[in-house]
Formats: structure tokens, C-alpha cells, sequence
């Protein structure tokens, strides 16, 4: 579990606790339940991690909702995002190795995370991963709920594939772009996991 869950969990497992002393049954069961559902929401479970040259993993637990051929700063290439229920694990995991070569916080909207406007127009995290051939790059993306999107890395830091690399708070959307020459492998509507989940590699791989 995140530690950061304790913060939010505690208040209001103690308040719950008081309107029991009082006989408040209702809104105790309402705090409680709140309270509880903060540290399921905060859960940080183990993934086993796939080895193999070339493999890109999801960098979210979620459904995905979207595979469209993409341009990111003037390069071609193909999106892949994943949208993240309230009842998904919230950790972001890096997709491939490498160094973290920029990481920039884009203020903007709170769409609902599964419009595709999300992607362009949501406050967002975009990290750059520099691998020895190319440059792959996430988005943390906030939603309608969700408007806290937390990078735990810096720049110039590197990472293993499926290293935790930060979380987003209650439900929300992210975004992987990948070079052209990779070939997607998961499907619309698929649950991917992240750190676990394969969802591209590299053609000469296959």
C-alpha cells in the first residue's frame, strides 16, 4: 500500500469511530467504508514483470480505449490509452528501461478521462523515456475526479521495466505513444495490467 494512504484513510476512520460512541450508526458506516475503500484504492500489489528484449508492458492497470496512429513532436508513431476505474490500482509503472529524460506538468481541463479529448486537453504529466534506440513517452492524465497526477521520479533518473514511476487519484487516464515500428499487441476493450500486461514489442522480436 502507498503510504500516502494513511492521510487520507485515518480522518475519517476516527471520525466513523467517534459517531459509533454517539450511536450514529449511519453516517459511522459511511465514514467506516470510506475510510477502508481509501486503502483499498491506495493498494500497491507486486507484478510479475516479463523478460524478454523488445517488450513494451502496460504503464496502467485498466480498460483499453483507444489505438490510433499518432504524431508527437513531428514523429510518427501509435497511441495506446488506458483508462483507469476508481476500482483499479492507481500505480503507474515504466513500460520499457531506460532514463528519464524529461518530464513536463501540462495545466488544462478536467474532461471525463475516457473522452478522447482527455488526452490533448486534461492537466497531464508527459514523461520522456530514452531507451538506446528511441524515445517513448507516457501520460499521467487527470479526469473529472481524478486532479492529482503525482510523478515519484525526476529527470535524468533511470528505471527498469516495470519500476513504479508515480500515481493518479481516483480514477483517470493514461496515455503511452511508441514509435511506428512497434507492434501493438493488445486490443480495444482489453484489461491490460500494468508492469504485467505485454502490449507491444519490437517487430524484430517477433
Amino acid at each position: 500500500m502507498v503510504r500516502e494512504a494513511y492521510k487520507f484513510a485515518i480522518p475519517p476512520l476516527l471520525a466513523g469511530a467517534a459517531c459509533l460512541l454517539l450511536s450514529w450508526k449511519w453516517v459511522a458506516g459511511v465514514l467506516l467504508f470510506l475510510g477502508l475503500f481509501v486503502f483499498y484504492f491506495f493498494r500497491d500489489p507486486e507484478r510479475a514483470i516479463p523478460s524478454g528484449l523488445g517488450l513494451v508492458v502496460a504503464p496502467a492497470d485498466g480498460r483499453v480505449v483507444e489505438i490510433v496512429e499518432e504524431v508527437f513532436d513531428s514523429l510518427p508513431g501509435q497511441r495506446i490509452s488506458i483508462f483507469l476505474s476508481i476500482w483499479d490500482v492507481h500505480i503507474q509503472r515504466a513500460p520499457v528501461a531506460g532514463r528519464i529524460s524529461r518530464i513536463e506538468h501540462r495545466p488544462g481541463k478536467f474532461y471525463g478521462a475516457y473522452r478522447a479529448a482527455a488526452s490533448r486537453e486534461n492537466e497531464q504529466n508527459v514523461i520522456y523515456i530514452n531507451t538506446p534506440t528511441t524515445t517513448i513517452i507516457i501520460k499521467q492524465i487527470a479526469g473529472a475526479i481524478a486532479r492529482r497526477v503525482l510523478c515519484w521520479k525526476q529527470e535524468g533518473d533511470e528505471v527498469e521495466i516495470g519500476d513504479r514511476v508515480g500515481m493518479i487519484r481516483f480514477g483517470s487516464r493514461v496515455d503511452i505513444w511508441l514509435p511506428k515500428d512497434v507492434e501493438v499487441r493488445v486490443r480495444r476493450g482489453q484489461f491490460a495490467k500494468g508492469g504485467e500486461t505485454v502490449i507491444a514489442a519490437w517487430n524484430s522480436t517477433t
